[in-house]
């Protein structure tokens, strides 16, 4: 397989170079408050070169969100061949913390930025959510009603798609605010994994079916 030439191996570390900043910058301020030339400035460059690799700013945070929610996905996919339903649910809820742990900004601008997800005319965004390869809410769900048909959980837990948005809800509560407050000294604040851990034992439990 012949090598990349140094031409294109340049442009493509430029094109990642681009995403990187307009994550940063996006996240700082927001979709609709971040332009071309904004980004253009933090990458001390002109707008008309940003342009030779992103037609506008649509196709670039159409990019950023395909690729962050394809990540996602893909650590999701990982845990496939796990049998046990509720331990595949427990161990996805961990994939969803160590992501937000390890990739910041791409959880922010997927989950902590109004309209990076809502910006697309031509729902671009809700095509690549329902590809099985990016569907991380999918897998979930899926898993959820996995468990559910095999009778672990309570009929109180009978919804696929209520089970999932709590456990959900439980998770990005713990990312988010371990996010926003972890600097904060008024709280001592413990291992997020260990209390993710935790957390998501104590919830499975609660839904358990012990009959």
């Amino acid at each position: 397989m012949p090598s990349k030439t140094r031409r294109t191996r340049e442009r493509e570390a430029t094109h990642d170079r681009i995403l990187d900043v307009a994550r940063e910058l996006f996240v700082e301020r927001g979709v609709e408050a971040t332009t071309m030339r904004a980004i253009a400035e933090r990458l001390e460059c002109t707008a008309p070169a940003i342009y030779h690799h992103f037609a506008d700013k649509q196709s670039l945070l159409r990019e950023l969100v395909t690729q962050d929610i394809g990540a996602l996905g893909a650590s999701f996919l990982r845990l496939a061949a796990v049998a046990d339903p509720v331990e595949r649910l427990i161990k996805l809820g961990m994939a969803y913390v160590r992501f937000g742990l390890e990739h910041p900004q791409h959880y922010r601008l997927l989950f902590m930025t109004p309209g990076a997800k809502r910006d697309h005319p031509d729902d671009h965004a809700e095509q690549v959510e329902r590809n099985p390869e990016s569907d991380a809410y999918g897998i979930v769900r899926a898993t959820v009603a996995e468990a559910i048909q095999a009778g672990r959980f309570r009929g109180d837990y009978g919804d696929p798609e209520r089970v999932s948005q709590i456990c959900w809800a439980a998770t990005h509560g713990l990312i988010s605010l371990h996010m926003v407050f972890a600097e904060d000294a008024w709280i001592e604040w413990r291992d997020v994994e260990t209390s993710a851990e935790r957390m998501l034992a104590a919830l499975v439990d609660g839904m358990m079916d012990d009959r």
